[in-house]
This record gives structure tokens, C-alpha cells and sequence, in this order.
């Protein structure tokens, strides 16, 4: 075989969400972009924080080619390294330090490196907590582990622990968690945070084994209303966290994140090498030299969250006066809709049929409903609401 065929079956077929992206750019061309509804994927459209604009120009400036242009060391710069660790310690009262972070090319890097970090055989198990994203899969079985799945707790999509522990067994290297969550919009309180800890102490001390959590956290600081998003290490040691300044700072293009590996980890420093060692491997060694550089002026920006939530509401309550069933979101950019009817592909395949790309959920281990972004421009939301209304009646 002159190839892999994992791979080839990977790179030749798009994401779901990938394919309706470029779709919604072909069917712009043939309509008229003002007449497709665009809501697939994640792509801020939020400005990017004026300082982020202002640090380039100042450090194309004040720096020398090889100063800004030139490789940091494997695991990133050590300024960047330390102020990322000073603000989260300022902002969480924890106790990080430069050694802590290894930086990332954005957080599909980071979750990468972590799956390849801790699999250790072909038995490990990464539970995902549905709905999740669909690359967790990828990610999982690409560093030779399993991926379970827990199914969706669909009235207040907090956790299902119900099922969670029956899934857990001695096999289960890892909970993976996503809060603020991509795709419900939903934010896992203090006492989900509490519990999920708990559990994993008992299992962990069931099957005689260290359990991780892998919080995915590229949305932490997307939310609305003051809601609170628990910071997960300070309730369970086993905690590494994957972060990415994509969406914080509208910065997805410039892939940019860290990995933080807390001293509470179990064998913290050969934890930390392991993931030196799977970025080594992986090729994710040395991030983009001049936005690690960016962010020491940069940590703890973000673009203007007021807009994101204007979108939502503007969103939320059009459907919901419509007659669609919501799940209102307390963070990130998505808004979770019931389907009409009860054929999740045929409702995906009229929405498109009206240039209305959502996004169905079975992939995201939720079916029955759709993503909606609204990362997008408001008068593109409004004049939706048409097509919105042509679909609901078609299932009249």
C-alpha cells in the first residue's frame, strides 16, 4: 500500500462543519453572499483586541528579524511563559510557574500532544462527554487510544454521571471536558466541577489508577451574565488544561495556545516531559515565535464579549418567538436547537435547500439537534429569520 488509509480517509473527506463552510463560500458566488445564512463554523468575527494590533506593529519595531522571526525554545518563551503564569495566578490565587506551560500551535495541538502524552497502550480509554467535539475522536484514536462517549444530559447539558460511572473502568486514562461547551453554549457549574472531581477519586482509588481530566478551554472567558466558569485545577489535581487564544483574542489564523501541567499533577515533571516528548514527535515544536510574543502584552484581553451576546439574544429570542425549542447558552457562540420533525439529515437538507447552514448534531454525540454559530454579523442574523421561517413551516 503506498499509503495510509487512515489517513487518506481523514484528509479526503471533510468535516461536516467543514464541508458547509465551503459550501456556504461556492453558493455565495452562484447567489449572492447576502443570500446564504452562514451559521457553520467558529470563526470570530469579533476585532481582535486593539492591543493585539498595536503589540505587532510596536514589536516589528523595537525587535530584530531573528528577535522576533527567530525559534524560542521547544516548549515556548520563557516571558510568555511566566506572564501567562502571573496572570493566572493573579486572576485564579494558584501557584503556577513557567515550567507549567508548554505552548502550542492553538488547542487541536494541545489535546493532540496530551493524548499522545498519557496513551500508553492500545487499551486506554478518554471518556468525552456528549455533545463534544467531533475531533475529540480524531485526536483520541490518532494517538492509538479509544474514545467513549457518555450521552448528553439534554435538559441542562451538565453532566450525565449517572452513566459517566458506569463508563469509567480501569482502562480510563481520561475525562475530557469542554466549558464553556462547544456545541451547547453551556458552562459546567462549581458543583458539577465538585462532583466530577469526587467521582474520579473514587475511581480512581477503585481501580487503583490516576484518572485525568483534559479541560478544553478555548471559550473560558466567552460567557454572559456574570456566570462563573470554575477553574478546574483547584478541584482536582489530575487536571491539565489545553487553551487556545483563538477565540479569547479573535485569533484563530495565528494558532496559538498552551498546555498547563499543574505540580498537584500525579509525577508532574514526567508528565511534562512526556508532553515535550509527544510534541517532539508530533512536530509541534516551537509555537509561532512573534504571537508567543504578542501575548506577553496580551494575556487576559479579549475582544468585545458584548457583541457575542448581543448576537445570542438577537438569535435566542427570534427562534424561540418562532416556535423553535433553544437551549439558551451561558458562554461560547453557539446556539442549541431541537430539530423539527424527528430526521435530524432531512431538516439539515431543507435548511441548506433555503441557503440556512446549520450544523446537524449526531456528530457532536447529540442527535436530534443543531449548532448554530452566531460568531457572525448581526444584520446577517436578522435577515435570516425569513428563511428561519420558511423552514419551520415546511414541517407544518
Amino acid at each position: 500500500m503506498l499509503f495510509n488509509e487512515k489517513m487518506y480517509e481523514l484528509g479526503s473527506k471533510r468535516s461536516v462543519i467543514r464541508d458547509l463552510f465551503e459550501y456556504g463560500k461556492e453558493q455565495s458566488k452562484i447567489v449572492g453572499a447576502e443570500n446564504v445564512f452562514d451559521f457553520s463554523i467558529g470563526n470570530p468575527t469579533v476585532e481582535a483586541p486593539e492591543i493585539v494590533n498595536k503589540t505587532i506593529v510596536e514589536l516589528t519595531y523595537k525587535k530584530s528579524s531573528m528577535e522576533l522571526h527567530g525559534y524560542t525554545s521547544a516548549q515556548g518563551d520563557e516571558e510568555t511563559r511566566q506572564a501567562i503564569a502571573m496572570y493566572l495566578n493573579k486572576k485564579y490565587d494558584t501557584n503556577f510557574k513557567s515550567d507549567n506551560f508548554y505552548m502550542t500551535v492553538g488547542a487541536a495541538a494541545s489535546l493532540t500532544i496530551c493524548f499522545n502524552a498519557l496513551t500508553s497502550s492500545k487499551e486506554d480509554e478518554f471518556i468525552a462527554i456528549a455533545p463534544f467535539f467531533p475531533e475529540y475522536k480524531v485526536f483520541v484514536e490518532g494517538a492509538g487510544a479509544k474514545l467513549e462517549v457518555v450521552s448528553a444530559d439534554e435538559v441542562n447539558f451538565q453532566i450525565n454521571f449517572d452513566e459517566l460511572e458506569k463508563k469509567i473502568n480501569k482502562n480510563t486514562k481520561g475525562i475530557i471536558i469542554n466549558s464553556p461547551n462547544n456545541p451547547s453554549g453551556a458552562v459546567y457549574t462549581k458543583e458539577t466541577i465538585q462532583k466530577l472531581s469526587d467521582l474520579l477519586m473514587k475511581k480512581s482509588n477503585e481501580f487503583d489508577t490516576e484518572i485525568f481530566i483534559i479541560s478544553d478551554e478555548p471559550y473560558r472567558e466567552i460567557v454572559y451574565d456574570g456566570v462563573e466558569v470554575p477553574y478546574v485545577t483547584k478541584y482536582y489535581k489530575n487536571t491539565i488544561v489545553c487553551y487556545s487564544y483563538s477565540k479569547s483574542l479573535s485569533l484563530p489564523g495565528e494558532r496559538i495556545g498552551y498546555i498547563l501541567v499543574p505540580d498537584e499533577v500525579v509525577e508532574s515533571k514526567k508528565i511534562y516531559a512526556a508532553i515535550c516528548g509527544a510534541g517532539r514527535s508530533l512536530g509541534f515544536v516551537c509555537a509561532p515565535s512573534m504571537f508567543q510574543k504578542v501575548l506577553v502584552k496580551c494575556v487576559g484581553k479579549t475582544g468585545d464579549i458584548e457583541i457575542y451576546k448581543k448576537n445570542r439574544d438577537l438569535l435566542y429570542q427570534g427562534l424561540m418567538e418562532l416556535g423553535y425549542k433553544c437551549y439558551k447558552p451561558q458562554g461560547a457562540f453557539y446556539l442549541f436547537v431541537k430539530i423539527l420533525g424527528d430526521d435530524e439529515e432531512e431538516f439539515c437538507k431543507r435548511a441548506k435547500e433555503l441557503n440556512l447552514l446549520v450544523v446537524g448534531a449526531t456528530g457532536f454525540g447529540c442527535p436530534g439537534w443543531v449548532r448554530i454559530s452566531y460568531c457572525v454579523d448581526e444584520y446577517m442574523i436578522n435577515r435570516s429569520f425569513g428563511a428561519f421561517k420558511k423552514l419551520k413551516e415546511s414541517f407544518e
